[in-house]
């Protein structure tokens, strides 16, 4: 079966993992309201890619409050680190009662093998759950206010490590926030969330730092 993690486990505040390495517990912290003009969603890192595809599944435009579940590394139960587990964006407060993994274009789950899944690319440490809009209008700026804006001199470390958040786009408000994804660069999936009904609750990105 394609991978799917446990996202009911990890999205709980106070939930608790542990593996070889030690501890980690589960903080949720509400972010800015993500502005999607389009109703469509980019899952991708800001910083390298711009031009990414939207999922396929859309929503409503309008505004959708976003969370970051951000794991607490504890080591005889004291904490030694943060790092952001999930990034979710919130369409509907109702109960999820079933994942499916976001794709984009032609992507087929049914293709997929065994534990494996669709996700983006990560090459600058950040990820982001935005409209193509934003990321059109981030496009035009130039290097030098894209650093100045995105890459900081100090990255927040607490209680969000990476959090960014900048309106990209004054016409409509479309706005990016960026996290730190997980323990840094890689390729990491999007599960879209539904109710009973098929609607959907939200989109969450898995950056895969605890175990399953």
């Amino acid at each position: 079966m394609p991978h799917t993690p446990d996202l009911d486990r990890l999205l709980t505040p106070g939930a608790r993992f542990t593996d070889e390495h030690g501890a980690y517990l589960v903080e949720a912290h509400p972010l800015v309201d993500v502005v999607l003009p389009t109703g469509r969603v980019v899952g991708c890192d800001p910083l390298v890619v711009t031009e990414a595809e939207p999922y396929t599944v859309t929503v409503a435009p309008g505004r959708y409050p976003a969370r970051a579940w951000v794991a607490v590394v504890l080591r005889e139960d004291a904490e030694v680190d943060r790092r952001v587990a999930a990034l979710e964006l919130v369409i509907c407060a109702e109960p999820t009662t079933r994942w499916e993994q976001a794709v984009v274009g032609d992507q087929d789950v049914a293709a997929l093998g065994d534990d494996d899944y669709f996700g983006y690319g990560v090459d600058a440490g950040a990820g982001t759950l935005a409209d193509p809009t934003a990321l059109a209008a981030l496009e035009s700026w130039d290097e030098e206010r894209i650093e100045e804006v995105f890459i900081p001199a100090e990255l927040p470390s607490s209680p969000v490590p990476g959090l960014i958040t900048a309106v990209l786009d004054e016409a409509t408000g479309a706005n990016i926030v960026t996290v730190a994804t997980g323990w840094g660069d890689g390729c990491y999936g999007t599960w879209i969330g539904r109710t009973a009904d098929g609607r959907v609750t939200s989109f969450v990105t898995d950056f895969m730092v605890v175990s399953e």
